[in-house]
């Protein structure tokens, strides 16, 4: 699976992010923190790569923007072990932003590869796979994986046809795997994990509804309202403020998932 990430570090950290995995990671610059903070509107990005020495001065305050903008968004800082950013990483630390990998002590190749990968775990699209394994967990692995990317495959419908493509499999297979566990069909199937999605990323105030329906590859907010509104019974401002993401969950595993599951048992 391929991760987008934001890299908003200097230019020479960019470069040893960028050549690390260039199969598995896609990077988006941040030159600066308010260009960053609009990448991450922009764009499906997954985790974000951090330097409180981008603008020259080590700061708190561009990072601490971006989590408390995006809170769903995972932070790896990546910076220098210097006495300028002592005083930074303590502060950043008690805003819940610990995880950190210093410039030429441990960024060899495999420990930024294990870092992203922890960071990773905390993603969105991770969580919320992890939260619905016990619906979906005797699919196969890869038809995991590829309803995870389908996430944040933005510029991709969601066809049974490409999720097939991306489990590799035909797409005769795919839906056969889907009715022998008694699941709905692998299409309602993915409009639940991106809604469910969605519910997640509308809970950061940083993100618009429009934001997030560009995200999930909707064309038209309307279509995203309509949807939310036959799943859940709300708008997307109303799930906002009405609902929790564990009460999310149990919506959708109780009214779509759990009642076919047993049925098949």
């Amino acid at each position: 699976m391929r991760h987008l990430l934001l890299a908003a570090v200097p230019a020479e950290r960019l470069l040893r992010l960028r050549v690390l995995d260039p199969d598995r990671y896609e990077w988006v610059s941040g030159t600066g923190w308010s260009e960053s903070i609009d990448a991450i509107r922009a764009h499906p990005v997954q985790m974000a790569v951090v330097d409180p020495l981008l603008g020259g001065e080590a700061r708190a305050h561009g990072i601490e923007h971006i989590r408390l903008l995006f809170p769903s968004l995972p932070l790896l800082i990546y910076t220098e072990l210097a006495p300028a950013t002592a005083s930074v990483l303590l502060k950043l630390g008690r805003a819940g932003i610990t995880r950190v990998v210093f410039h030429r002590f441990e960024d060899a190749p495999a420990s930024l590869r294990s870092a992203l990968k922890a960071e990773l775990e905390q993603s969105a699209s991770r969580q919320i796979m992890q939260a619905l394994g016990g619906s979906l967990q005797e699919l196969p692995a890869e038809l995991l994986r590829a309803l995870e990317a389908m996430l944040n495959a933005q510029e991709e419908a969601p066809t049974v046809t490409a999720l097939a493509d991306r489990a590799q499999l035909t797409r005769r297979t795919c839906e056969r795997w889907f009715t022998k566990l008694g699941l709905p069909s692998p299409r309602m199937v993915m409009v639940l994990t991106r809604l469910l999605y969605a519910h997640r990323l509308l809970l950061d105030p940083g993100y618009t509804v429009e934001d997030v329906a560009l995200r999930l590859g909707y064309s038209k907010t309307k279509t995203f309202q309509m949807h939310l509104r036959a799943v859940f019974g709300l708008t997307a401002g109303e799930l906002r403020v009405a609902l929790s993401t564990e009460e999310a969950l149990m919506i959708v595993n109780e009214r779509y998932l759990t009642p076919l599951t047993q049925a098949a048992s």
